[in-house]
């Protein structure tokens, strides 16, 4: 059985056009590996900071991960026919993204890096508005630019959304 299973396995490299994307991504692969250690051997030598290596990795990372998170839930949505499963993976990350929204503890407190996160999370502009005209009692002029990122923001996930999901009923 374990040789049947291992034929079944490697089944795919029987035939030369996958051996031949096979070695390509491999290539490809050292390749960005190799580009990413010069880079953070470049950052290291340039700074002499180990910090400025992380931040660099996360540069790299963040945009990748955000695509990655994004498509998993357009892929959910998309999926699965339980529609209970969406909601709650949408209960986890909408939790995920309260909390650096400054619904409970302060933006001012945080560290950079998650002021970055604050500075383009939905919810960061959504609660600042209703703290100003609930607590501060100010009036549409105060949120303003709360209103005017967050109407851009929804302008462009919809189209984002509309474009993914070309779906007919």
């Amino acid at each position: 059985m374990l040789a049947r299973l291992g034929g079944r396995t490697f089944a795919s490299l029987r035939h030369r056009d996958y051996r031949l994307y096979f070695a390509g991504n491999a290539v490809s692969f050292v390749g960005t590996w190799m580009q990413q250690i010069a880079a953070y051997w470049l950052v290291l030598d340039l700074t002499g900071s180990p910090l400025a290596v992380g931040a660099l990795a996360l540069v790299q990372t963040l945009p990748v991960t955000a695509f990655a998170l994004v498509s998993m839930m357009f892929l959910i949505m998309v999926r699965v026919t339980d529609p209970l499963m969406p909601r709650a993976i949408f209960g986890v990350l909408n939790t995920l993204l309260f909390f650096p929204s400054g619904a409970v503890y302060p933006p001012q407190a945080f560290p950079n890096w998650m002021r970055a996160i604050a500075s383009v999370d939905p919810f960061t502009y959504s609660v600042h508005a209703f703290k100003s005209l609930l607590l501060k009692n100010t009036g549409f002029e105060a949120i303003a630019g709360d209103m005017l990122y967050l109407v851009v923001f929804s302008i462009v996930a919809m189209t984002l959304a509309t474009l993914l999901f070309r779906r007919t009923l």
